[in-house]
């Protein structure tokens, strides 16, 4: 995947949209006429690439990134992300963005990697994820639901080396009108199903079972 990364620099639009296949771009394009799209994704494949669907979307189009603390690897990241003009924000600064563009009639689409690990002592919930109970960063259903905002979960798959075809799958058309945990939890199957399907892909360094099975007395388990 770093290898990857670095061909990015090299790679023209038209390039990579051929090692990027976007299959159902048009969900998209029909959710933004209405509100802003959330597009959720896992540390899955090449995730990297999937800024490009900037080159698909007619919205502005925005990648939603933490700060890597080297920050010569931070700037190089970013250059990455940023190279198919999409707008770079960090976590803090989305949901204002999202009031300012809203208050400004501009409809945004908004990537964000949320199968991140919360620390425990923060998390909001526990529940399980491929068998095992963990804390869930579920700021992605929060803003959704508070903002109103459409949620798609971008499916990637690897066709061979160097080359993905990505499949948007359809969350929520209003997050508002979603019961509490319904986004998280349909995320987090949609992940399974994509691990499940070739596990070999799946970024399992990052620590994601860190805090397993150590979920507060007053948070139930689930079954």
């Amino acid at each position: 995947m770093f290898l990857e990364m670095v061909k990015t620099m090299a790679l023209s639009k038209a390039e990579v949209k051929k090692r990027y296949a976007v299959q159902n771009i048009e969900l998209i394009n029909k959710l933004e006429k209405d509100r802003s799209v959330l597009v959720v994704c896992a540390h899955y494949a090449n995730w990297e690439w999937n800024v490009s669907i900037n080159n698909y979307v007619k919205a502005k189009g925005y990648a939603v990134y933490q700060p890597v603390s080297n920050k010569y690897f931070d700037n190089f990241v970013k250059s990455v992300r940023a190279k198919w003009n999409t707008t770079l924000i960090t976590q803090n600064q989305t949901v204002k963005t999202v009031v300012r563009d809203k208050r400004d009639g501009i409809k945004g689409v908004f990537g964000m990697v949320s199968d991140q690990s919360p620390q425990a002592h923060k998390a909001q919930y526990w529940t399980d994820f491929m068998g095992i109970t963990v804390p869930i960063f579920n700021g992605a259903e929060v803003m959704a639901r508070k903002l109103d905002l459409s949620v798609v979960f971008l499916k990637v798959s690897k066709v061979k080396r160097g080359y993905y075809k990505a499949e948007f799958i359809p969350i929520a058309e209003s997050g508002k009108e979603t019961p509490e945990n319904y986004i998280t939890d349909t995320f987090l199957r949609l992940t399974e199903q994509q691990i499940k399907e070739q596990p070999e892909y799946y970024f399992w360094t990052h620590k994601r079972w860190k805090h397993r099975n150590k979920q507060p007395a007053h948070f139930a388990k689930v079954s």
